[in-house]
């Protein structure tokens, strides 16, 4: 069972609300929306998305939940709507929420909020081991996209924290495969070690990260590549000590 890291965003805190910050970043985005009817800023509903999403929201029903729950200050600080001549500010809804995270740039909002939390990550320090990516992919249970498919993502978490650093949706006429490269090349993988399961230990990944992105990888081997476990089972013991150079 993979451990679900959860973060806790302040959407109050100036790391979101201030220059350069999530709402900043998000303004940047293109609203896919019709004129007519719009009452919050996109911006807004987005902010409010990510924050529930990474801290545990799987539908747009809990995103919703996690709106409603926020106080005014809250909600009239990322721009969501004014109730006129009153000081109530009103929550998106639902319905809000998902037309809108629908329509949106799925892989442009993951890729601005994947380096607005990389940047949230403390400097390394002297003397760290080199830092580690590990590449996943997952079903998100019970969300569907406008084509009526499951949707499945892979995403580039940072190991320790969990924090996401890339997601991508993985189109239902391709798979984890073709997606692995475009996922991980907004990355600085120079140094660091990236970490994937089966499906992806591919020569041409290996090749890549290598020799393109100066980074390290373990990958794992199993029995759906038997020609390679067998080739594996056959060295000895000692044909990769720990912190052997590349050859």
């Amino acid at each position: 069972m993979k451990a679900v890291v959860l973060v806790n965003v302040d959407l109050d805190d100036g790391s979101v609300t201030g220059p350069g910050g999530l709402l900043e970043r998000l303004q940047t985005l293109t609203d896919p929306r019709a004129r007519r009817g719009k009452r919050h800023r996109l911006a807004g509903l987005l902010a409010i998305a990510a924050a529930a999403v990474l801290g545990g929201a799987r539908s747009y029903t809990a995103i919703a939940e996690f709106a409603s729950e926020l106080d005014a200050a809250t909600l009239a600080r990322p721009g969501t709507w004014r109730r006129p001549y009153s000081d109530c500010w009103i929550p998106p809804s639902e319905a809000t929420l998902r037309r809108t995270l629908q329509q949106v740039d799925a892989d442009a909002l993951d890729r601005l909020v994947g380096d607005w939390l990389a940047d949230q990550q403390p400097p390394a320090q002297a003397g760290d081991q080199p830092a580690a990516v590990a590449v996943d992919g997952k079903a998100l249970r019970g969300a569907v996209g406008p084509d009526g498919q499951q949707v499945h993502l892979l995403a580039a978490l940072a190991h320790g924290s969990g924090t996401v650093l890339a997601q991508r949706r993985v189109d239902a006429k391709t798979n984890e495969i073709s997606g692995f490269r475009p996922l991980l090349e907004p990355l600085d993988l120079q140094g660091k070690v990236v970490t994937a399961d089966a499906l992806h230990t591919q020569a041409k990944h290996a090749r890549w990260l290598v020799d393109d992105e100066h980074a390290d990888y373990l990958l794992t081997v199993k029995g759906n590549q038997p020609g390679l476990q067998a080739q594996i089972d056959r060295l000895a013991p000692d044909a990769f000590p720990p912190g052997a150079p590349h050859r």
